[in-house]
């Protein structure tokens, strides 16, 4: 029986989801709702290129069948009959008449067309301009398609070949292994050259391959000269002609994608086609080989302002490319008194390489009790955080700019409907709170509203409590202390949580703010604690399906930043907050108060608030603690003095963490290059932990307990930090004799058996990054 329809509301719209369980790849079992869960999860990185292009579909309503027997699809170009009203859609003229193309313009029309099993999306390569005529082409495309005899790996050496002609003439292809046979290259056009003209290069650029390499390669379309050759289809750059869209779906009897690759890929022996469900999880680790790729999103967001103002007319900064500038420690903001038309203030944000802009005619409120009107304008480049002067009648805003005050925020909320942030201005303005809450219409000329807020007690990590820490120690040495109970060691990581104005905070044990990792815990609608202020220590843990706290799990949140692979992962993998301590309450520092008090205090509070915020019981009895946790597969328990203070910062015997197995977190030092399976990734990691004078001694290697997405993530994490050398001290020279070293930067964790008698680790196996921990921090447990 069919599932039931699902009305779901996506980023504001209302979609209707039916049959999310038919199945349309018979061989895998792949259903339409998970093509539709892929699609999600993919969006980030396939939205902005499909953004501005007419989408041709090709749909298999009754799925994509076997090998053996097919189903059958059809190219779908006019939108379809019913589709919803908001979905965007352009005419262009065909031979019959002009035909309306669907746009992807959101994860909201991407769904739609999962929904009406759109499996694959192609589309030109240019795009609409604002008045929806057709623009030149941004990009140009190669389409290796390997002949009979020939495979992926020769159309990887001809891909290396098409990329050196190229670079020679300043264009950096991406690969992007098409899902079906070969290889396509995409690579960026200014938008100066018509369809025509980058056909004409292609072919060129073809030809010019296939005069060097007869034997490889060809670039004409009689399929009879292909045999044991490469076929480099320059025609896709016709305007009228389209391409698979990266990331797109294949119908093919396996749900493979057109996913995009790195160059190190490409050398791989190995390299093969990806599935649907290893291109999502690529997408989320943050691997994106089009990064970078054509214009900035912030070069995006500046087209608005560039149409308003004449460079040659105007003092105003009219930077033809953002400049590409490391970011600060704080976003910096100006507040500008500009005297146009009506005297007004311009408050600019420094976010995502612009200034996001609001124009707010009265001024910043003087007090919480007033609020004032705030109206978005089009973001504004970054040389405008200086540019004061007189803008001539006639261009648009003239009149005088002056700086009324400039400065840094700290920025506590980002969101496309709020913005919250404590200002710290070198004038009239000072040091403010402020929020700006849109009430009506969304992006330019949207309204706001500019309320300023109670200044926060705590005004910045630097504020934040340090967490005590625990002594490593056995049960011998927890019968010494007196007057004890033992809880339970959750496997998470360290969160020191700040509630303040109805909303919590959270920082790692570093410092590093993590509350927006967690909106479960920290957006509206999180628990609740029922006092003024408070500043509570515990663990944040993550669940697994029987709702038993996994470390492994936890590793998918803790590295998360962006924003939709944040809201997607709350869903996949919950968490917990499992509080241990309360350092002060309502004004009131407890730090010097014994923890019975402190305790009873906190499960008080505890009360007050709902899950996932959790007060975990204690044990009197330390075997108990010990077999629950063991029972867990948890890694201890923590004993702690019932009349011990809270020690900032301190690691104290009064509290002993007592472990089932022994863990050392450690630094990686080097790489170990790989074989076999391993050869594209790592064969094992070099690490060392500092000694007391802070050197860097070598304890060891580690090389299991990873599985293929910790490979490539850590890769990806260690490639950057290379270094010719290295300060680790006491490698041996056959462990370092291959070694490609980095630097120490990256902090995990290791379980072992013990140490050997020259100091290393016994049968290490990894458990997971730690970036809570800093290297300072780490020594031999």
């Amino acid at each position: 029986m069919p599932s039931a329809a699902q009305v779901v509301e996506v980023d504001g719209r209302r979609l209707r989801l039916t049959n999310l369980d038919k199945v349309l790849y018979p061989e895998t079992g792949t259903t339409k709702g998970e093509m539709i869960a892929y699609y999600t999860r993919v969006a980030p990185r396939m939205l902005p290129l499909l953004a501005g292009r007419p989408v041709t579909r090709k749909r298999w309503v009754e799925g994509v069948g076997t090998a053996d027997a097919p189903g059958e699809a059809f190219f779908a170009k006019q939108i379809e009959r019913g589709a919803p009203e908001w979905v965007q859609r352009l005419p262009i003229e065909h031979s019959g008449g002009a035909k309306e193309y669907p746009i992807t313009a959101d994860l909201a029309t991407l769904v739609w067309m999962a929904q009406i099993a759109s499996i694959e999306l192609h589309v030109p390569q240019w795009r609409f301009g604002s008045g929806g005529e057709r623009r030149n082409p941004d990009r140009l495309v190669l389409d290796l398609d390997p002949g009979p005899g020939a495979d992926l790996a020769q159309c990887a050496h001809i891909a290396r070949l098409a990329r050196e002609i190229l670079a020679d003439i300043g264009l950096d292809p991406v690969p992007v292994t098409s899902g079906s046979k070969g290889i396509h290259l995409y690579a960026h056009l200014g938008g100066t050259q018509t369809s025509d003209q980058a056909s004409a290069i292609a072919h060129e650029l073809a030809r010019s391959i296939e005069a060097d390499h007869p034997d490889l390669a060809t670039s004409t379309m009689t399929k009879a000269v292909r045999g044991g050759r490469v076929f480099i289809d320059w025609s896709q750059n016709n305007g009228s002609k389209t391409t698979i869209s990266p990331y797109s779906l294949r119908g093919r009897a396996r749900p493979t994608v057109a996913a995009p690759r790195t160059w190190a890929e490409l050398d791989d022996p190995g390299l093969r086609h990806l599935d649907l469900d290893e291109v999502a999880e690529r997408a989320e680790e943050g691997i994106d080989p089009f990064a970078g790729f054509g214009p900035s999103s912030a070069d995006a967001a500046l087209a608005p302002y560039r149409a308003k103002r004449d460079a040659a007319r105007t003092p105003e900064p009219v930077p033809e490319r953002t400049a590409v500038t490391a970011a600060g420690p704080l976003p910096r903001f100006v507040i500008q008194e500009h005297h146009a038309r009506a005297k007004h203030f311009d408050l600019r944000i420094e976010h995502d390489g612009v200034l996001v802009s609001w124009a707010v005619p009265k001024g910043v409120p003087e007090a919480p009790a007033r609020n004032r009107l705030a109206v978005m304008t089009e973001p504004h480049p970054l040389e405008y955080l200086t540019f004061h002067g007189e803008i001539p009648r006639g261009e648009y805003g003239a009149g005088t700019m002056t700086i009324w005050d400039s400065g840094t925020v700290e920025l506590e909320k980002w969101r496309d409907d709020e913005v919250i942030g404590t200002f710290s201005g070198e004038g009239p303005l000072g040091r403010a709170r402020l929020a700006l809450i849109r009430t009506d219409g969304v992006g330019e000329k949207s309204s706001w509203l500019l309320h300023r807020m109670r200044d926060q007690k705590p005004a910045s990590a630097a504020g934040v409590v340090r967490p005590m820490l625990a002594e490593t120690g056995t049960p011998g040495l927890a019968a010494a202390l007196k007057d004890t109970w033992s809880e339970i060691k959750w496997d998470g990581i360290r969160a020191i949580g700040t509630w303040q104005d109805g909303r919590l905070r959270l920082h790692a044990r570093s410092g590093t703010d993590i509350t927006e990792r967690y909106p479960e815990l920290t957006a509206d609608g999180a628990p609740h604690f029922a006092c003024a202020d408070a500043v509570v220590d515990g663990e944040i843990v993550a669940l697994d399906a029987s709702g038993r706290p996994s470390f492994g799990l936890l590793q998918r949140r803790m590295h998360l930043t962006n924003g939709r692979e944040i809201e997607r992962e709350v869903v996949r993998t919950p968490i917990a907050y499992h509080l241990f301590d309360l350092v002060r309450l309502d004004g009131h520092d407890l730090s010097g108060t014994p923890l019975r008090d402190r305790r009873a205090l906190l499960e008080t509070l505890g009360e007050s608030a709902d899950r996932p915020v959790i007060v975990p019981p204690v044990f009197d009895d330390l075997d108990a603690a010990l077999r629950t946790s063991r029972d867990l597969d948890l890694e201890g328990v923590v004993v702690k003095a019932a009349g011990s203070r809270y020690r900032p910062g301190t690691r104290s015997g009064d509290w002993l963490k007592i472990k089932h197995t022994r863990t050392q977190e450690v630094v990686i030092a080097g790489i170990r290059p790989g074989k076999g399976n391993r050869a594209a990734t790592f064969g094992s990691l070099l690490l060392g932990v500092p000694d007391a004078d802070g050197t860097l001694r070598y304890v060891g290697r580690v090389g299991s307990g990873f599985d293929d997405r910790m490979l490539r993530d850590l890769l990806e994490r260690l490639t950057p930090l290379r270094a010719e050398e290295t300060d680790l001290e006491g490698v041996p020279d056959l462990d370092a004799s291959d070694a490609l070293w980095v630097r120490p930067e990256l902090v995990g964790e290791v379980e072992f058996a013990g140490w050997t008698g020259d100091g290393s680790l016994r049968h290490a196996r990894w458990r997971g990054l730690r970036p809570d921990k800093e290297v300072a921090d780490i020594r031999v447990e």
